[in-house]
């Protein structure tokens, strides 16, 4: 249920049941794909949840048939007419991910569909991940001309190791739900029709176990990638922000408009 007590979002979806909030993707028509409104919106979600009294887990989820399905073509285009709209897209890219390392609480992500670019990366940031069995996972940055630096390049590596991470981040290949578990991407697959008991069985069991010290623990295990990310980020989006000029991006950008392959020139 949702409560009158937190913030209006207008892409993001709130519901609360005992002390477990769930923050839903909520753009359906567009399969929960990320434009200006819905990246703010990520941007200030986790530090609220993060200073929420009212709650110890987290679960993130998407309305409708998709997790999220990434970035907004037209929002994309929007990036590339206004090098200042990119800007802003980089202070709130790197807001999303340290919001999400900083924050104590169990993140627990359900990957109820298509989980793709910045969509996937969220997910691989939350601290337990379930996948719906005929769900996929896909970072497809470079299949529009950009660097896959918000958050794909520090996260992939960790959970599946370089030489993996290094094949799906610079071909944009798609990940299936088995695959994601056998090679260690996500913690559990199951059934669609089962995805939402098996993730409320699970947060059930940590909000009923020693809250505290699994935040803690939490807290501890994130330091290394906290590191890590204060190392990288803003190298990688700094090389993000260059690809956004270049006219391969926006050749991808054209070729996904106009329902063809890109034809890339490395310029």
């Amino acid at each position: 249920m949702t409560n009158a007590q937190d913030p209006a979002f207008q892409t993001l979806r709130l519901e609360r049941r005992d002390r477990i909030l769930t923050i839903i993707f909520d753009r359906p028509e567009q399969m929960n794909a990320v434009n200006s409104e819905l990246h703010e919106e990520m941007a200030r979600v986790f530090r609220y949840a993060a200073a929420d009294p009212r709650s110890d887990i987290i679960v993130l989820t998407g309305s409708g048939r998709a997790f999220s399905a990434g970035g907004d073509i037209p929002w994309m285009q929007k990036g590339i007419d206004d090098p200042a709209l990119f800007r802003t897209i980089i202070r709130e890219a790197k807001e999303i991910v340290f919001s999400m390392l900083d924050c104590e609480k169990p993140i627990i992500a359900k990957v109820n569909g298509a989980a793709a670019g910045l969509g996937a990366n969220v997910a691989l940031l939350c601290d337990v991940i379930f996948m719906a069995s005929d769900a996929i996972i896909v970072d497809p940055h470079v299949k529009v001309g950009l660097v896959a630096a918000d958050g794909g390049a520090l996260i992939w590596p960790q959970l599946i190791g370089f030489a993996r991470a290094k094949h799906y981040l610079m071909t944009g290949e798609p990940v299936r739900a088995p695959e994601a578990l056998a090679m260690g991407l996500v913690n559990f697959v199951v059934e669609r029709a089962q995805l939402d008991a098996a993730v409320d069985a699970y947060v059930d069991k940590l909000a009923a176990g020693a809250t505290l010290a699994i935040r803690w623990t939490k807290t501890t295990i994130n330091i290394a990638l906290k590191q890590l990310a204060h190392s990288m980020m803003d190298a990688g989006l700094a090389y993000e922000a260059l690809s956004n000029s270049t006219a391969d991006h926006q050749e991808g950008v054209t070729g996904f408009v106009e329902r063809r392959p890109a034809r890339f020139t490395g310029k």
